[in-house]
C-alpha cells in the first residue's frame, strides 16, 4: 500500500526537497501563533476542528502556544459528514483536553440548499464553508478570541479553498506548509494515525476527498508546486525534471487562476494614495 506521502507510480521523487526541520518549524509556528494573539491584546483563539490532518496540527500547535484552556475547537458537522470525522475531532480535542462546542450546520444549511435542487455539490460545500465561518466568527465574540485557519500551502496556492469560508480567518499558521510538511511535522508532533493516515476531505458531502476533486495527488502536486513557487523553475524546468507536460501547465494555469483568491478585494485607483496601491503598511502599525 502505497503511503500518502509517496509520490504516484511513474513520478518522478524528489519529496526529499521538501524535508523539513520540524523542531524549527515547530518553534517558529508556536512563536508566530503566540505572538500573533498577544500582539493584539488577546490570549485565546478559536479553531473550527474537521477532524483532519490540517486542523488538528494547527490545534496542537496553538495548544503549544496558547495553553490548551486558550483554544475552543469547534465541530461543525452536516448531515453527511463522515462519523470518522466526528471521532477523530473528539481524539484530538480529548488528547489535547481542548474546551469544545459543537453546532450542527444541516438545519442552517439546508434551507438555502433545498431552494434550488439543481444546486451543485460544490455550491452546497461553499454555503457550508461559509457557514462554518460565520459560527467561528460569532462565537469568537463570546470566546474572546482570533478566529484561526487551518489551510495549507497546497491549498492556498491551487484556490482549494471558499472566499470568505475556510480563507476568511485573521491568521493562517499552517499556510507556508505543504500537505506533504504538513505530514511530516504531525507525525513529528505524534497526531493520532488515524487522522494522519486518512485520505484528505473538507467533508462537505458524502464520500468527497481533496485528491479526488483536484485530480491528482498532494505527494505529487507537492513537488511541482516546490519547484514553481520555491524554487523559481520555469514550467519547461520543471517538465525536464521528468513531470508530465500536461500535468505541470494545468498546476500553474489554477495557481495563476485563483491568485485572486491570496489577495484583497482589488480597489480602483482614483486618488493619489489609494489603498493596497500607494497607501501600503505591513499587517502590523508601527509609529
Amino acid at each position: 500500500m502505497m503511503r500518502p506521502d509517496e509520490p504516484s507510480a511513474g513520478q518522478p521523487n524528489l519529496a526529499h526537497r521538501l524535508e523539513i526541520n520540524t523542531d524549527i518549524a515547530r518553534k517558529m509556528l508556536t512563536g508566530f501563533i503566540k505572538d500573533e494573539i498577544e500582539k493584539i491584546g488577546m490570549k485565546r483563539a478559536i479553531i473550527g476542528l474537521s477532524g483532519g490532518i490540517d486542523s488538528a496540527l494547527s490545534a496542537y500547535l496553538a495548544a503549544e502556544a496558547l495553553g490548551a484552556e486558550n483554544l475552543l475547537a469547534v465541530r461543525m458537522p452536516y448531515r453527511t459528514s463522515s462519523p470518522d470525522s466526528l471521532l477523530d475531532a473528539d481524539r484530538i480535542i480529548e488528547s489535547l483536553g481542548l474546551p469544545s462546542l459543537t453546532v450542527p450546520i444541516t438545519d442552517m444549511a439546508d434551507p438555502l440548499i433545498n431552494q434550488f435542487p439543481a444546486m451543485s455539490s460544490v455550491r452546497k460545500g461553499n454555503i457550508m464553508a461559509r457557514l462554518r465561518m460565520t459560527i467561528l466568527y460569532d462565537q469568537s465574540v463570546p470566546w474572546g478570541g482570533l478566529v484561526m485557519g487551518t489551510s495549507n500551502k497546497t491549498e492556498i496556492l491551487l484556490g482549494y479553498s471558499t472566499i470568505y469560508g475556510d480563507s476568511g480567518v485573521a491568521l493562517q499558521p499552517i499556510g507556508d506548509l505543504y500537505k506533504t510538511q504538513v505530514r511530516q511535522l504531525s507525525a513529528a508532533l505524534d497526531i493520532p494515525e488515524s487522522v494522519r493516515q486518512k485520505p484528505p476531505s473538507a467533508d462537505l458531502w458524502e464520500g468527497q476527498t481533496d485528491e479526488g476533486e483536484l485530480g491528482y495527488t498532494y505527494a505529487d502536486v507537492d513537488q511541482v508546486l516546490y519547484l514553481l513557487v520555491d524554487e523559481r523553475y520555469t514550467v519547461e524546468e520543471v517538465i525536464d525534471e521528468g513531470f508530465a507536460g500536461d500535468f505541470v501547465r494545468g498546476v500553474w494555469r489554477r495557481v495563476k487562476a485563483n491568485h485572486y483568491k491570496r489577495t484583497m478585494p482589488n480597489i480602483a485607483k482614483l486618488s493619489r494614495r489609494t489603498i493596497g496601491h500607494d497607501f501600503l503598511f505591513l499587517r502590523d502599525w508601527v509609529g
